[in-house]
């Protein structure tokens, strides 16, 4: 029983640690376009200048 002393703030830490990535890759908008990408690799157009 003393184990469950160490191993439970260890496991809320890392699910922070884990919202705190997911809330903050919300926030800088990865997934604006998330069709856009997988029909651009379908396309038989290539695109040499891709966008900056």
């Amino acid at each position: 029983m003393n184990i469950l002393v160490y191993l439970i703030p260890i496991s809320l830490l890392l699910g922070g640690v884990g919202l705190a990535g997911f809330v903050y890759t919300l926030r800088s908008n990865q997934y604006d376009d998330p069709e856009g990408d997988s029909r651009r690799i379908l396309s038989d157009e290539w695109d040499d200048h891709p966008k900056p």
